[in-house]
């Protein structure tokens, strides 16, 4: 299985260019003629942790997120977007390398990508190579995980409290904010937690070793993380204004991750009594018990019980959850409104993108590391000055691991020769054209039916089906599971339907057509785009 392979990295040291001429940003995006080419556009490159595409933008209109929403109503919205693997580090490693897990070797919390792509050039490299100030706050890469090469000047986030509440902040074992699955700082004179990650999740501290799994304090917004960083961005953007070269602005949010802590004005937008709970609260009908967990994260928190979360927590984690997204929007809404102020949206791309999705207890589960559809749909924006498609949105398949040749293509810069994504710049033109036949997505596991040892389970998301194919790790000739779910009958994935006979030849077609991978399912080349 060639697609699931590590490339010669040779390759990744040349650069080929696929654009001989740099056109005006104007011509390359809507077709508008420009008398002379504009300067190079700024990128406002914003990050979101744990972001479920559960927004205004999205249709979900009982969610509070009017500034994530401007961005909509300027840009377009991937109603199909998908992470290469549902959780934070190999996700992240995959969009800023624009390559994907099996090429980072980066399938858990403890690895670096260089460890294994010592020469790659990520997203903030390359521009930063192309004359771009390329600078980063907030959560970028992963919890402890930096990449100095990134960056034009060292990247930083601001220290901030956890939890507002003292009698809150006496229940966990780290004081300061951050990715609780292994960033966070311990409390002074206490022993830090052992992070050991595996296959399965995320680091474990052990039941109840945190903090309450939310809090909504009477507190302004920079009391946390989040607050400060927007203000950290405002200063940033007024720096940046008064230097020559174009900028790129990365600026990661934490929110709505665990904790579900934020200020009481954001609890206060929504009446509890009116929220749903999940209604799938069992695990998919005849899949491998293996494919979903019941979200080990979670339980590390204050007071969450080891079984099935019962449904007055339920709607009170969901309620936080809910704070959470609204809290970090507003955060959202005074970087938006700086760049206004200052007058450089005109010349600015915005991009938001959230690193996977969540579950909420769909399946009876939380949190995300898995392969199902609440796990590995993320959402996804982009607003390009002078667009003629602002507001619209695409049903397009997506991944991540465009968002690199996209941005680039878009900037008009070259695109290097190791990217494992494709430009999705012809969607904006014409958000409905032809477009990739199926998305990928990935994740590993330790138990096996079979015996055959450690798993990876592959995923691939076609136009109807999701299809999942669990091989081991050392030799994928070797399956071990396959889950089909049809996504046009059962949109939230509650019965697997691989093993029903009648579905034997649809199985043998997905599986031809799983086997040829990610580089199998490339759209058309762009000329075949219709004209502008």
């Amino acid at each position: 299985m060639t697609q699931h392979s590590t490339k010669n990295f040779n390759a990744m040291k040349r650069t080929q260019p696929l654009l001989t001429v740099i056109v005006s940003l104007g011509v390359l995006t809507t077709g508008i003629a420009a008398d002379t080419a504009p300067p190079k556009p700024n990128i406002l490159f914003i990050a979101v942790d744990d972001l479920r595409p559960e927004l205004g933008c999205y249709g979900k209109d009982y969610i509070k997120s009017p500034n994530i929403d401007r961005i909509a109503k300027a840009g377009m919205v991937f109603n199909r977007a998908y992470c290469q693997q549902a959780v934070c580090s190999p996700t992240r490693s995959s969009l800023m390398t624009g390559t994907r897990p099996d090429t980072t070797k980066v399938w858990d919390l403890v690895t670096h990508f260089r460890t294994a792509l010592p020469e790659v050039v990520t997203l903030g490299q390359h521009f930063k190579q192309h004359g771009y100030f390329v600078q980063g706050m907030g959560k970028i890469y992963h919890g402890n995980f930096d990449d100095a090469p990134t960056w034009s000047v060292p990247w930083q986030t601001p220290k901030a409290i956890k939890y507002a509440l003292a009698e809150n902040r006496t229940l966990d074992q780290r004081q300061f904010e951050g990715e609780p699955d292994g960033d966070a700082k311990p409390v002074a004179k206490k022993k830090k937690a052992k992070t050991a990650s595996t296959p399965d999740g995320p680091p474990s501290t052990g039941p109840n070793s945190r903090g309450p799994a939310f809090e909504g304090a009477d507190v302004p917004d920079n009391t946390f993380q989040d607050g400060k960083v927007a203000e950290l961005a405002i200063s940033t953007l007024q720096d940046l204004i008064k230097k020559k070269e174009p900028f790129f602005l990365a600026v990661g949010f934490i929110k709505p991750h665990l904790p579900f802590v934020s200020p009481k004005k954001y609890w206060d937008l929504y009446d509890p009594a009116t929220i749903q709970l999940a209604p799938n609260k069992f695990r998919p009908k005849d899949a491998p018990d293996y494919s979903i967990l019941s979200g080990g994260e979670l339980r590390n928190y204050h007071d969450i019980p080891a079984g099935s979360i019962p449904d007055d927590l339920a709607r009170q984690l969901k309620h936080g959850y809910y704070a959470a997204v609204s809290y970090m929007d507003a955060q959202v809404g005074k970087v938006l409104d700086e760049l206004d102020r200052l007058g450089l949206r005109t010349n600015t791309i915005v991009i938001l993108w959230g690193d996977h999705g969540w579950k909420l207890g769909e399946h009876d589960a939380w949190c995300k590391h898995s392969n199902v559809e609440n796990d590995v749909n993320a959402p996804l924006l982009l607003s390009v000055p002078g667009m003629r498609n602002a507001g619209a949105h695409t049903d397009a398949l997506v991944e991540l691991v465009d968002i690199y040749p996209t941005l680039s293509e878009l900037a008009g810069l070259p695109l290097p020769g190791h990217l494992e994504g494709t430009s999705f710049k012809p969607l904006l033109e014409d958000p409905k054209r032809p477009w990739k036949s199926a998305a990928f997505s990935q994740y590993p596991r330790t138990a096996s039916k079979s015996g055959v040892g450690a798993l990876m389970g592959y995923s691939m998301r076609t136009d109807r089906y999701r299809f999942t194919v669990w091989v081991s790790r050392t030799d994928h000739s070797k399956v071990d599971a396959v889950e089909l779910y049809d996504q046009q009958k059962d949109p939230q994935e509650n019965t697997n339907i691989a093993n029903d006979p009648a579905n034997a030849e649809l199985v043998s077609r997905l599986m031809d057509q799983w086997r040829k991978g990610w580089s199998g399912a490339k759209p058309a080349t762009v000329r075949d785009a219709k004209p502008l």
